[in-house]
């Protein structure tokens, strides 16, 4: 199956990492809708069709999927302009922009990045994760152990807390688990994977081997906790 990018999106992405200027791009901007943009298009349109059978509730629509070219940069040290990567997001239905568990793939200069989970969830949400984990570790357990997941994602990835948070015991069973800050399986390639006949049929075995994972976490956000568990003066949960 062949995959919508080829070589000059790369060599485009590439040129725009080194012309990360306005006037540069806005006299290419033909040469990026034709290399990057239109291709990225045409990934997700695909998608939509492909993750119905294994992941339904996920949206692919170029719309809410792609990500924009202009970076934000009012809050930011770094003032280039312009993103040198293509991206989109795959985010589940029914949650406000930017909350819950998705898949995500990323084109750039130096890198295939494809995968997805939980990337900087709320409080709320992190709280409601956790209180799903401790109270049915073994099932978390047995997603990222599994010999899907194992064998496309290797393991578990993200930032981890050095101590089990405050309201769990130090050795509860899922203390590895109740450290995570993030959730995150992801694969890396080089930049020219994504121009192979491998790069979408990977993609789709990545998003597949995810989607029991992300459906974790939704689920737990969905019906979990709002508010952080209460302690007593131990910092121990109070048990009613």
């Amino acid at each position: 199956m062949p995959s919508p990018f080829t070589p000059k999106t790369l060599s485009f992405l590439r040129a725009l990492k080194r012309n990360n200027d306005r006037e540069w791009f806005r006299a290419r901007k033909d040469e990026y809708e034709r290399h990057v943009r239109g291709p990225m298009i045409q990934l997700i349109t695909r998608l939509a069709g492909d993750l119905g059978p294994f992941a339904p509730e996920f949206v692919a629509d170029p719309k809410r999927s792609m990500y924009r070219i202009y970076r934000d940069t009012r809050f930011s040290d770094d003032k280039t302009p312009l993103k040198t990567n293509a991206a989109a997001v795959f985010p589940p239905r029914g949650f406000p922009r930017h909350e819950g568990a998705g898949f995500y793939v990323e084109i750039a200069p130096g890198w295939v990045w494809m995968g997805g989970g939980l990337y900087m969830p709320p409080p709320q949400s992190l709280y409601a994760i956790r209180e799903r984990i401790a109270g049915s570790h073994p099932k978390l357990h047995r997603l990222v152990t599994s010999k899907d997941f194992r064998t496309v994602l290797g393991e578990l990835q993200g930032d981890q807390l050095t101590r089990v948070p405050r309201g769990y015991l130090k050795d509860h069973p899922a203390a590895d688990y109740l450290r995570h800050k993030q959730f995150l399986g992801f694969r890396e390639f080089e930049p020219a994977f994504a121009t192979s006949d491998r790069f979408y049929p990977e993609l789709l075995r990545t998003f597949k081997a995810l989607t029991p994972l992300v459906r974790f976490l939704n689920t737990a956000i969905r019906e979990g906790v709002a508010s952080p568990p209460v302690l007593n003066e131990t910092g121990r949960r109070h048990a009613g």
